[in-house]
């Protein structure tokens, strides 16, 4: 199965072609794929292409399994080119490692090992058991990043944060009154429509709700990508992070598709928990950490235990981001800057604690800088030393 509409040319001995290949249908899975990682599959015999597939949905057939439908009895004695580990347990679908050796391939190239304990190098022994010459760590790094969240949350047990933030040149988020409506353009604000869609859930804070009405939604006719409609039908999880239950019942978010979840802390007492679970929201209470609010690292841990989240958005303003910040819980910052100035008065992008000397200040690491028409989209991550491997 493959969206491009022809075989490719043949490419003999040329494992990095083909595990290229591979990862560039496993794209195809970025906005459906999860819980499941993204993984594309070709098959390949004598330098020449038979067949492909890469996994589109939870419960679907996996990668391996479309190409080796498409491929028949041609796969005896093939090569497999997959770009995660083939499963060797038992889910909502087979061991894909069990079709392979059925199908008779002679030669499996991994371009990653699968992070999940449930298989974690159980697929590699049993085709090598199986008499399959197996080799693995082609194009790894490529494949580490296509997969990044969800192997953040097979390994740490959290999704991958992304936060982003929208900043004047003067980097102002909004105005004093709360007004940031839009600060950046049609560009940029389709890039983060996409961001939203790639995302298992989105997190924001009561104010941005209270101040924004923030919807929270990904939305077809702003994505600019070939089958918008169905990729929006996924609506990424709404997760309001709300310690004393302030969430306004007419807020837009509750009345959108998909699921919208209200965090507070435990014990809280409103008579408003009853009310926004009639207006359709989940009400989730999550112990306070030492400043009296919901403690973020304990939300995280439940939403990659409980929701299988792999991929965090983070869509906030100044206060939530900098205790995010503060916990070492971002592991990629997305700042789109506007070529514009709000002054003074405006909000600033994040309220971080403890920098009062130079020597306090957080470094950044910048990954990749480009124009998003009139703006700038900035790529960084944090490079301090305390928040490394968190």
């Amino acid at each position: 199965m493959s969206r491009d509409d022809a075989p490719p040319a043949s490419a003999p001995g040329h494992d990095a072609h083909w595990m290229a290949r591979a990862l560039r249908l496993a794209e195809h899975g970025r906005y459906t794929s999860m819980p499941n990682p993204r993984v594309g599959c070709v098959l390949v015999k004598d330098g020449e292409w038979l067949a492909e597939g890469f996994h589109e949905r939870a419960g679907e057939p996996h990668a391996e399994i479309h190409a080796l439908n498409g491929a028949g009895e041609r796969s005896r004695g093939a090569t497999a080119y997959v770009t995660l580990e083939p499963c060797s347990h038992h889910g909502r679908t087979g061991p894909c490692c069990d079709a392979l050796i059925k199908a008779g391939v002679a030669r499996v190239v991994v371009a990653m090992q699968d992070p999940n304990p449930q298989v974690a190098g159980r697929g590699i022994q049993r085709l090598r058991e199986a008499g399959i010459e197996v080799l693995v760590g082609c194009l790894e790094a490529d494949a580490l990043t296509l997969n990044a969240g969800f192997v953040s949350r097979m390994t740490k047990g959290r999704p991958r944060v992304r936060l982003k933030l929208a900043m004047s040149l003067d980097g102002r988020t909004a105005m004093a009154s709360g007004e940031s409506q839009w600060i950046t353009g049609p560009a940029a604000r389709r890039d983060v429509q996409r961001l939203r869609a790639q995302s298992c859930a989105i997190l924001t804070g009561v104010d941005s709700i209270i101040f924004d009405n923030s919807r929270l939604t990904v939305r077809a006719e702003q994505l600019g990508l070939d089958q918008a409609d169905t990729i929006a039908r996924r609506q990424p999880l709404r997760v309001v992070v709300d310690s004393r239950l302030r969430m306004p019942l007419a807020a837009a978010c509750l009345s959108e598709p998909g699921q919208t979840l209200v965090v507070c802390v435990e014990g809280v007492e409103s008579p408003r928990r009853e009310a926004l679970e009639r207006s359709g929201a989940r009400v989730l209470e999550m112990p306070a950490g030492e400043d009296g609010r919901v403690d973020l690292p304990t939300l995280l841990d439940w939403l990659g235990r409980e929701e299988g989240c792999n991929e965090l958005l983070v869509e906030t303003g100044a206060t939530l981001a900098g205790a995010m910040m503060d916990a070492c819980l971002v592991d990629e910052l997305r700042l789109y800057m506007a070529p514009t100035l709000l002054g003074p008065e405006a909000r600033g992008l994040m309220s971080l604690s403890g920098i009062d000397q130079m020597a306090h200040q957080r470094p950044l690491e910048i990954i990749d800088i480009r124009a998003l028409g009139q703006d700038w989209r900035i790529l960084a991550r944090p490079a301090l030393p305390a928040c490394t491997g968190r």
